[in-house]
C-alpha cells in the first residue's frame, strides 16, 4: 500500500493524479476505467475538502492506494468529524433535483466496483476491478 498526503487545496489534488494516475495506466486499464477512476477519485478528494476538513489548508487528507493488474483501491481519508452516509439525500429524487450536494457519492457508485465508508465517516475506500463492470 502507497501512501500520499496532501493539504486541503484544490491546488494540491493535481498531485495526486500525476501520482496515482499513471500508475493505473502502467498496469494496462482501459481508457474507460482510467476515467472511472479519475471521477471517482476527484469526488472523494472534492468531498474531503469541501466537506470533511471545511476547506481548511492546514488540515490533510490522506490518500492509501494500491494498484494490481486486477484491482485498483484507493482510500481518501480526512481530518473531519466524519457524516453518516445514510443521511445524504438522494440526489435523484425530484425534491433534491436542485441541491447542489450528494451527486458525488451517486457518481462514485455508478463508476466504482465498490464503495465503502468507514464507520466514522471521514474515510471512503474506492474500488475498481477489471473484470468487474458492476457493483462488486
Amino acid at each position: 500500500m502507497k501512501q500520499l498526503t496532501i493539504a486541503s487545496r484544490v491546488s494540491d489534488v493535481q498531485k495526486v493524479h500525476e501520482t496515482v494516475l499513471p500508475e493505473v495506466s502502467a498496469h494496462g486499464y482501459s481508457a474507460d476505467a482510467q476515467f472511472a477512476i479519475h471521477l471517482a477519485l476527484d469526488e472523494a478528494i472534492a468531498n474531503a475538502i469541501c466537506h470533511g476538513n471545511h476547506e481548511d489548508p492546514h488540515r490533510q487528507i490522506v490518500i492509501e492506494y494500491e494498484i494490481s493488474d486486477e484491482t485498483v483501491s484507493i482510500s481518501v481519508r480526512d481530518e473531519g468529524d466524519g457524516f453518516d452516509r445514510n443521511s445524504v439525500p438522494d440526489p435523484t429524487l425530484d425534491e433534491n433535483l436542485d441541491k447542489p450536494h450528494g451527486r458525488g457519492i451517486m457518481l462514485m457508485h455508478a463508476y466504482m466496483s465498490k464503495v465503502e465508508f468507514s464507520d466514522k465517516g471521514n474515510c471512503v475506500t474506492i474500488i475498481k476491478g477489471r473484470s468487474c463492470r458492476r457493483p462488486l
